[in-house]
This record gives C-alpha cells, sequence and structure tokens, in this order.
C-alpha cells in the first residue's frame, strides 16, 4: 500500500496499474461476533469508538464488472452509525442474504463488515468487461449498488429488486485503504478539491439531489418555498445549496446560533433556530401537540410574508413528522428519507388527504442523479461541507460524533492520504470558490 501511495502522491498515475496489489490492507471493521455488545443500552448510550476496529483484511477477489480503488479519503454517514450500533439491524444479515444471490456475491458475506458509502481515490485494477475506466483514474463513487438482471430496475435503477447501498448492504466499503466497487459507482473526480472534500459529498449529496430536485422527489422548481430540517448538517446543508442554486427560498431549521451562521454563509436569509423557540411537538411520549405544529406554521408564514412551504425536506422523522405534514402547503410535497430520530411516524391524516398534500418516500439516487450530483461539485455550483477530518485510526470517534451530533456538515476520514489538502488539480478554480469551500470548515 505505501509503493500505491507514493505512486498517487507524486502524480506518477500512470504507474499505479503496474503496481502489485497487495493480499491485504487496512480497513475499519465491524465484527459478526459483537452485534449483542450494547443489547440492553438506549440507543445514545451505544458507542461506535467500541465497535469500530480498524485492523487489517483480506483483499477481495476482483469481479466482472468491478474495480479496486485506492482510497485516499472517506467520510462518516449515518449509515456508519447505524452500522456501528448494530441499529435498527445488525448488517451482517444484508451481507447473508446478498452472499445468497450468486456465487460472485458469496464474497461479501464474512464475520466481518468492512463500512463506508464514501470514497476519493485512484482506480487501481479493473475486471473484465470494464471499458469506461482504467488504472490511475481519479475516482469518487456514488454507493448505489445494482444487479439490473430484473426489468424493474431499467426505468430507475433504485427500483432494481437486487438494489443495495455499498458499504453498508455490502462488504469492502470506502473506510479503508481499498474498496470493491462496481465500475458503474464510479464518477470523476472534482479536479479543485482535496481529496477528504471530494469524498465528503458523495452520499448525501445525491441523497439530497433526488430528494429535492429529481422528478423522482419533490422536483422542486423556481419560486418554491422549502422548509429544510437540519439545513445546516450532512444532508440538510446540501437542500440548503439546491434550494439557493435552484431558485427555490430555503426555509432552514438549526439548532443552534452557530448553525444559523453557517446557513447565512450558504446565501440563506429565512432561519428557524428550534432550540430558541423551544418547539415541544410530542406532549408526551405517545401524544403529539398540534398547538405547536400550528406556532411553528405561523413562524415560517411570518419569515415568508404569509406563504406556507411548497416542499418540506423531512430526514428527522418521527420527533417532527406530524408538523411537517401540518405546515405543508395545500397541494404541497413532504419528501422523507432516513427517520434519524425514529422510523415510526405518526401524523394527522386529515391535513394530508383533505388539503391534497403528497408524500413522497426517497432513497439515495440513480446513477444518472448522483452523476449529476456530482457535475454541479466539479463546476463550482454546489460544494463540500466538510466540517472535520480524522485519521482512519481515529474513524470510531468520528463516528460517535455523528451519532451524538455534535459535528457540522461532513466529517471527513484520511484513509492513504497522510494529512490534509492534497490532491487539488485545478487551483485556478479552487482560488474562485475558496470561501464557499471553506464554509464549513473548524465550525
Amino acid at each position: 500500500m505505501e509503493k500505491i501511495r507514493d505512486a498517487i502522491l507524486s502524480g506518477d498515475l500512470s504507474a499505479v496499474g503496474g503496481l502489485d496489489v497487495p493480499d491485504h490492507y487496512r480497513a475499519v471493521t465491524v465484527h459478526a461476533d459483537e452485534v449483542e455488545m450494547f443489547a440492553g443500552l438506549p440507543t445514545p448510550d451505544k458507542d461506535p469508538r467500541k465497535s469500530l476496529h480498524v485492523e487489517d483484511v483480506a483483499t477481495p477477489e476482483l469481479g466482472p464488472g468491478e474495480a479496486l480503488v485506492a482510497v485516499m479519503a472517506s467520510a462518516i454517514n449515518y449509515n456508519t452509525v447505524w452500522t456501528s450500533i448494530f441499529e435498527p439491524l445488525d448488517t451482517f444479515g444484508f451481507l447473508r442474504r446478498y452472499g445468497k444471490t450468486s456465487e460472485l456475491a458469496k464474497r461479501h458475506d464474512l464475520p466481518y463488515h468492512v463500512v463506508g458509502s464514501d470514497l476519493a481515490g485512484v482506480v487501481l485494477r479493473t475486471g473484465p468487461g470494464v471499458g469506461a475506466w482504467k488504472p490511475g483514474d481519479e475516482v469518487v463513487a456514488h454507493c448505489l449498488s445494482v444487479e439490473l438482471e430484473h426489468p424493474d430496475g431499467h426505468n430507475d435503477t433504485m427500483l432494481d429488486p437486487e438494489q443495495r447501498i455499498w458499504g453498508f448492504e455490502t462488504n469492502f466499503g470506502g473506510l479503508a485503504e481499498l474498496a470493491l466497487v462496481k465500475s458503474n459507482q464510479l464518477m470523476p473526480k472534482p479536479a479543485h478539491l482535496t481529496w477528504e472534500e471530494a469524498a465528503s459529498p458523495g452520499l448525501v449529496n445525491s441523497t439530497a439531489y433526488r430528494q429535492l430536485v429529481s422528478r423522482n422527489g419533490a422536483a422542486m422548481k423556481q419560486g418554491d418555498t422549502v422548509l429544510i430540517w437540519g439545513a445546516s448538517g450532512g444532508l440538510g446543508s446540501y437542500a440548503t445549496q439546491f434550494a439557493l442554486n435552484g431558485g427555490a427560498t430555503p426555509v432552514c431549521v438549526v439548532s443552534s446560533p452557530a448553525k444559523a451562521e453557517i446557513c447565512r454563509r450558504m446565501g440563506a436569509e429565512l432561519i428557524i433556530d428550534r432550540s430558541a423557540e423551544d418547539y415541544k411537538f410530542w406532549s408526551d411520549e405517545n401524544t403529539q401537540n398540534p398547538r405547536e405544529w400550528k406556532r411553528l406554521g405561523a413562524k415560517i408564514r411570518e419569515l415568508t410574508g404569509g406563504e406556507d412551504p411548497d416542499i418540506v425536506f423531512e430526514h428527522p422523522g418521527r420527533e417532527t413528522f406530524g408538523a411537517s405534514v401540518y405546515v405543508t402547503k395545500r397541494g404541497g410535497t413532504i419528501v422523507t428519507c432516513a427517520s434519524t430520530s425514529g422510523f415510526m411516524h405518526q401524523y394527522d391524516n386529515r391535513y394530508l388527504w383533505m388539503h391534497l398534500k403528497r408524500i413522497v418516500g426517497s432513497h439515495f439516487a440513480n446513477y444518472r442523479e448522483a452523476s449529476e450530483a456530482n457535475r454541479l461539485i466539479a463546476k463550482g455550483k454546489i460544494h463540500p461541507t466538510l466540517s472535520k477530518v480524522y485519521p482512519m485510526e481515529e474513524t470510531g470517534q468520528a463516528a460517535y460524533d455523528v451519532h451524538r451530533n455534535a459535528h457540522q456538515g461532513k466529517v471527513g476520514v484520511l484513509c492513504l492520504a497522510p494529512s490534509e489538502g492534497l490532491g487539488v488539480r485545478d487551483e485556478e478554480m479552487r482560488a474562485k470558490h475558496i470561501n464557499a469551500i471553506n464554509n464549513f470548515r473548524g465550525v
């Protein structure tokens, strides 16, 4: 791995394909024999620092249509948090089911799971049938893994019955020195970004694009008012940028003055600090408080000059969903993914059916949507929201920060890259956008 890293750092990318592929590499893993380690603990007390390991693992066999990538940097997503605390299910069930689908897929069914659904790096090897990529190409990867052997996936690949999220529902993910991906996960690395900056948008940028912009999601248009929960977070920060970039008006919901200031740096003007407003959407564990929904709706109208949201960008889930359905404009759309505060949503259906609102479920993105989202990054229209970067040895702490919501934007992880700031190929473009690139740094 040192020779591979040194060739990449020297810029001698043409030599990468001639270097030997090591038979093992360092990776961040969870172990199947530890899935009960947090049994009986409440979710907030489950500690990723105890379950995430950095260790040597065997290099997987490269199959047809696949690529091995030398990973320079990766990032933390909430699915890695879920994996690390074995909620709502341990991921070894995903790997067992995948392993039963084919002889090649058996490679993924192991007693350890290499996690991570983002990467920026360099193609090291390609398998039979790969023509679009070659060793030495600088790439990022989206996390959609599909087989496309069923007709349902050929209109929208997210509808493939064998659709999975790489590094969560498959093995050999991006929090490692090497990663195994399908070649159709690869996209060009934006030339003006460092390795860690380029790695950070992948999952959340593509997810926000489909959820908010795509016709498969809310199909946002110019002039829309968009309520964005967690607008300075990993997902919401991209939704805020897409709204601003697409001629919509974001109403950014945050939880502190510091997070409000981040939204202002991105260009947002309408901001609700839910902590300062002290909304209590639940009177107790089982009873919601519609008066608080109405108070939120009044605050939104105060900021917008009397308009309700055309779109509500939902991902907290249980805590906020009843309020989201209530405040949405007549005929508007609640578009939802994730549910970080709980999966069992409750809402008053009268406000949905009588006011002709729609709930749209959205999950990651198809290849075209991921490519469009990455193209906007490469063109400097949308920017990384990277706030902090950890070495791979401290991935557990990085995941712990995300688990406890003690972070802003995205949290990056250095894999083969020895330090931050490396990998920039277009300094002129970088200089043009440097303030936006650094909006979240150090916060």
